[in-house]
C-alpha cells in the first residue's frame, strides 16, 4: 500500500473536474507536434564490432519535438554510446505517442522484428501519469511488459531511464504540476522496486531537473528551452537526455561489461 500515493488520492479526488478543464484547455492550447521520421538508422565509429538497440516506449522515444530520430533521443543515444564504447550501433525505434505500459507492451511488442539484439531502453511513465494509473496498476503493467520483452529477447539488458521532469512542463499549471508531476514521481519509486525483482533490468531513477543539467553539464541555456511545446523535449534537451543516460549506462558495470561482451561479434 503507498501511503503517499493514497493521501495524494484523498487530495486530488475533489480536484478532478478542475483538472479535467485544465487539461483540456492545455490540450487545445499545445501544438499537436509530428512524431520524428527515420526510425532506423546507425552510428559509425572505427570499429568492427556492432551493437544492435532498439528503442521503445512513448512521445519522447517517438521523438515528438524534433523533425528525424537522429537528432532526437535514439539517435543522440546510440552516437554516445558508440563513441564511449568504439563500437557501431545500429538503433530502430519502437514507439507511439500516448501510449502507456499496457499499450507499448499489448501494441507494440509483436511488432518487433527484429530476431537478435544486444539491448533495449525504454521511456514511459508520462501517460500512465497523466491516465492517473494507480501505482499498483503500474507495478503489474511494467512487469508484464518485462516479461514479455525477456520471453522474446532473452538475457539481454533492458534499461528504463528517467520518468518525465512533469513538474518542469511551462505549459502545465501550478496544480497539473503538482497532482501528475507527484503521481509521476510516485511511479518512479516503484519502477524501481520492480526493476530489482528482474536480471539485467535498470533503471536510471535520477529526476530529471533543468537546472541541474545546464550545471552538470555547463550549459548556456535557460530552463524554457528544454521544451519544444511546453510540454515535450526541444532537440538540445532529447541530446543532453541522450548524453546523461549514456553515462548512466557506461558508469554502470554491469550494463557496459554486457555490452562490451555482446559486441565482440561481428556481422551476425
Amino acid at each position: 500500500m503507498n501511503l503517499k500515493y493514497i493521501l495524494g488520492s484523498i487530495l486530488t479526488i475533489p480536484l478532478l473536474p478542475l483538472l479535467y478543464f485544465q487539461g483540456k484547455k492545455i490540450k487545445k492550447s499545445v501544438p499537436k507536434l509530428p512524431e520524428a521520421k527515420g526510425v532506423e538508422g546507425s552510428y559509425l565509429v572505427s570499429s568492427k564490432k556492432k551493437l544492435q538497440m532498439l528503442t521503445i516506449g512513448e512521445s519522447t522515444i517517438a521523438g515528438v519535438g524534433v523533425n528525424t530520430h537522429e537528432e532526437g533521443f535514439t539517435g543522440s543515444l546510440a552516437k554516445e554510446l558508440a563513441t564511449e564504447l568504439k563500437v557501431n550501433i545500429d538503433w530502430k525505434v519502437y514507439a507511439k505517442s500516448g501510449y502507456s505500459a499496457k499499450k507499448v507492451k499489448e501494441e507494440i511488442i509483436d511488432l518487433i522484428t527484429e530476431k537478435e539484439i544486444d539491448f533495449i531502453v525504454i521511456g514511459l511513465g508520462g501517460n500512465d501519469a497523466f491516465e492517473l494509473n494507480t501505482p499498483k496498476k503500474w507495478n503489474k503493467d511494467v512487469r508484464e511488459l518485462i516479461k514479455s520483452i525477456q520471453l522474446k529477447f532473452k538475457g539481454i539488458p533492458i534499461v528504463f531511464i528517467n520518468m518525465p521532469p512533469i513538474k518542469e512542463f511551462p505549459a502545465f499549471t501550478p496544480l497539473l504540476k503538482f497532482t501528475i508531476g507527484n503521481l509521476v514521481n510516485i511511479l518512479g519509486k516503484e519502477l524501481n522496486k520492480v526493476v530489482k525483482d528482474f536480471e539485467n533490468v535498470y533503471y536510471y531513477k535520477r529526476e530529471i531537473n533543468s537546472k541541474d543539467l545546464i550545471e552538470r553539464y555547463d550549459l548556456k541555456i535557460d530552463p524554457v528551452d528544454f521544451f519544444s511545446d511546453g510540454v515535450h523535449p526541444s532537440k538540445i534537451t532529447y541530446q543532453i537526455w541522450a548524453k546523461d543516460v549514456s553515462q548512466f549506462i557506461i558508469q554502470s558495470k554491469e550494463i557496459s561489461n554486457e555490452l562490451k561482451q555482446r559486441s565482440v561479434v561481428e556481422n551476425r
